[in-house]
């Protein structure tokens, strides 16, 4: 199935445009299609940061496409899409992961189900240290380092010199740093 998107180009460094999430929320289906299909890459890759195995990437990342297929009228605003997919994502992962028996999570020679719940609790301390940041360097961090956007791309779409987004990344990044190396490191 080939989808048509008519007269809707996204700005750089974001998924689709508000008109584009309008026409879906008012149940258009081709932009309902195309805002499945650009957010499909998203979704996918960070199920995979987040799910135990590559199957359950993919099942979480279609449950979540499914569920925006079918929820995407009770969507407020644009701007929460990526954050609301994500959270949609998170779920889906958890949810397979306490549908899984013991011994599928603990296979022989693999790291212990404490280590896997460790290594997410790490997770979360940095989601928390990212959204202590100013809201400018979280979007620059998060447009940049987690969705994988160019350099270039970020600073067209937030309106910034190439200059001010690295300025504004690098503070970014040393303020997760300092976040993680504080006095809850262990």
């Amino acid at each position: 199935m080939q989808i048509k998107v008519r007269d809707h180009q996204p700005r750089a460094g974001a998924w689709v445009t508000d008109q584009l999430i309008a026409s879906a929320q008012q149940g258009d289906v081709e932009s309902i299609s195309a805002v499945v299909y650009s957010a499909h890459p998203h979704v996918l890759r960070f199920a995979r940061t987040l799910c135990a195995t590559p199957q359950d990437a993919e099942d979480a990342a279609q449950e979540a496409l499914i569920t925006l297929f079918r929820k995407v009228g009770s969507l407020r605003a644009s701007a929460a899409l990526a954050s609301w997919m994500f959270r949609i994502v998170r779920n889906e992962c958890l949810r397979l992961l306490r549908r899984r028996r013991p011994e599928e999570l603990d296979p022989p020679g693999a790291d212990s189900v404490e280590d896997d719940v460790l290594r997410r609790l790490e997770a979360d301390r940095v989601a928390a240290a990212i959204g202590a940041l100013p809201d400018l360097q979280r979007r620059v961090l998060i447009m940049r380092d987690v969705q994988g956007y160019p350099g270039r791309s970020v600073a067209d779409a937030l309106g910034l010199s190439l200059a001010a987004m690295k300025s504004q990344l690098h503070r970014a990044r040393r303020a997760v740093q300092a976040a993680l190396a504080g006095p809850d490191a262990s």
